[in-house]
């Protein structure tokens, strides 16, 4: 009897074309959801007669009280090897493997700065305008030569986003919590004294930084309220550092000159929310991990996990 495997939150339908499944098909049944699945009553019946389930990301969550109304579940993919919404103590108990595979850092790093690129320059003002029949330059756009670049956060993403700013000739700074002037130094930034004078003197600020008991709220009215109104706030980090509801007063008071977000407290972002009309915002739907190559590393080696697992072979196992 095959083993039934269902493929979370496929909404490309990408994940068929993206690896070999065939390596497995004899003893596992694929099924792939291209719906997002809500709350848990939702999962726990499209799972309940499910062996194997692979996750995208961080945008399901398993609890225990998700493991415990899945008694046929024996391993659970997720893609990336850092996942917050799984209970892993719980699927330890309810005899659930749970894995994970490789992710670039590459594909958020491109995004970050097509969203800083589209906002400076009115990319999407222009071409609407352009496509519709609209007036020819409505924009006038924000220079990034010799402007500051701030960014909260300089790990593996901050980092890589910190030298194409310094290959446009921006004068680059970045502020975190742990960030030392030998890190600073060896990206070639400069390290801001605080997260308020990073935020006064940055001409677009971008977040790259984890969320956690320290990071949450880390932008709220107090700290938006010192960006410049000429600034620019850039997000493809996670959406809970910066509180929305601030967020949003900010743009429909014209407080800073526009933001550009991936990422959202509820996703997919319901079709009624006031971020889909907040005026000066560039947002795309959490396309930051979203790449052919992530799709063939993510599938792929959820794939090969599958196997390893069914020949009892170790499988990349998480946290």
């Amino acid at each position: 009897m095959r083993l039934r495997c269902a493929v979370l939150d496929d909404f490309q339908g990408a994940a068929a074309r993206s690896a070999d499944w065939s390596a497995i098909e004899e003893d596992v049944e694929v099924v792939a959801l291209r719906e997002h699945l809500a709350d848990e009553d939702a999962l726990a019946a499209a799972l309940v007669d499910v062996d194997i389930v692979v996750t995208l990301r961080e945008r399901a969550q398993f609890p225990a009280s998700l493991f415990a109304r899945l008694p046929r579940l024996k391993l659970l993919v997720a893609s990336g090897m850092r996942n917050s919404v799984i209970d892993y103590a719980a699927a330890e108990a309810h005899g659930v493997t749970v894995c994970g595979t490789a992710s670039s850092s590459t594909p958020p790093v491109e995004l970050t700065w097509a969203l800083l690129l589209g906002l400076a320059r009115g990319i999407v003002e222009e071409n609407n305008a352009l496509r519709s029949g609209g007036p020819w330059q409505q924009t006038v756009g924000a220079d990034l030569h010799g402007r500051r670049l701030g960014l909260l956060g300089l790990g593996k993403i901050g980092s890589r986003v910190a030298r194409v700013g310094l290959a446009f000739g921006m004068h680059v700074s970045a502020w975190s919590q742990n960030l030392t002037k030998e890190r600073a130094d060896e990206v070639g930034v400069g390290l801001a004294p605080s997260k308020e004078s990073l935020l006064e003197s940055s001409d677009f600020v971008s977040v790259h930084l984890a969320l956690g008991d320290r990071t949450r709220a880390l932008l709220g009215p107090a700290e938006l309220a010192l960006m410049k109104p000429t600034a620019y706030l850039v997000n493809t980090s996670r959406a809970a550092i910066v509180d929305q509801d601030a967020l949003l007063s900010a743009l429909r008071e014209g407080r800073i000159a526009g933001a550009a977000v991936d990422v959202f407290d509820t996703e997919p972002l319901p079709a009624d929310h006031p971020l889909r009309t907040a005026p000066r915002l560039l947002a795309t739907p959490h396309l930051g991990y979203v790449s052919r190559a992530n799709y063939t590393t993510y599938y792929g080696q959820a794939v090969e996990n599958i196997r390893a697992y069914l020949s009892g072979h170790p499988v990349r196992r998480l946290p």
